[in-house]
C-alpha cells in the first residue's frame, strides 16, 4: 500500500513538472527540421514564429515597426557602431521607410531556455536599397536576436546583434 502511494505521488510530481515546462503558446512547427535537427523543438518553433512576425512587420512598416518589437531596456549591436541602448534610442536610429530600405531575415537556428522565458535565434539578413546613382544596392550579413518573455506574457527583443557578411572566399587576401 505504501509503495502504491509512493508511486502515485512520484507519478504526480513527474506530471506536474512536465506541465510546468510547457510554453504558451507552444505549438510544434510543421517543418521537417524536427526530424533532422534534434535541437528543433516546440520552443524553437515558437521563436521562429516570433521572428517571422517581427520580419513581416519590419518589411511592411519599416524602422518604426522594427523598433516596436524591442523591450524598453533592449540593446542593438551593429558592425563598427556603438551599442544603441533602450527602445527610445533604437526607435530614433531605425527611421527608414520600407520604400527606401527593405530589411529581410530568416532564422537558421535557435535555442529556448529550459524555463521557456528566454531564447535566441540566429540567421542571415539582407537589406535592399537604391544607391544614389539609382542602381540596386544590397547589404547582407548574420544576425542574432535574444528574446525575453515580459511580465505581461508578451515576448520582446532584448538584444539584436548583426555583422556584415564576410568576404567571399574568392575575394580573400587580394592586394589592391
Amino acid at each position: 500500500m505504501v509503495r502504491a502511494v509512493c508511486l502515485l505521488i512520484a507519478g504526480f510530481v513527474v506530471w506536474v513538472s512536465a506541465a510546468a515546462q510547457t510554453l504558451e503558446p507552444a505549438k510544434p512547427g510543421t517543418s521537417a527540421d524536427a526530424l533532422t535537427n534534434p535541437a528543433y523543438s516546440p520552443g524553437v518553433s515558437f521563436l521562429f514564429d516570433l521572428e517571422a512576425k517581427f520580419a513581416a512587420d519590419a518589411a511592411k512598416g519599416g524602422g518604426a515597426a522594427f523598433a516596436k518589437w524591442f523591450a524598453d531596456d533592449a540593446v542593438t549591436l551593429s558592425n563598427g557602431q556603438a551599442p544603441v541602448i533602450g527602445k527610445a534610442a533604437i526607435a530614433a536610429s531605425t527611421t527608414w521607410s520600407p520604400a527606401d530600405y527593405l530589411l529581410t531575415w530568416k532564422p537558421d537556428g535557435g535555442r529556448m531556455s529550459p524555463a521557456g522565458d528566454m531564447g535566441f535565434t540566429w540567421g542571415h539578413y539582407e537589406g535592399h536599397f537604391n544607391k544614389p546613382d539609382g542602381s540596386a544596392g544590397i547589404t547582407s550579413g548574420r544576425y542574432m536576436t535574444v528574446w525575453k518573455k515580459q511580465s505581461d506574457g508578451s515576448w520582446k527583443v532584448a538584444l539584436d546583434a548583426s555583422n556584415n557578411e564576410p568576404p567571399k572566399k574568392e575575394d580573400c587576401c587580394k592586394l589592391p
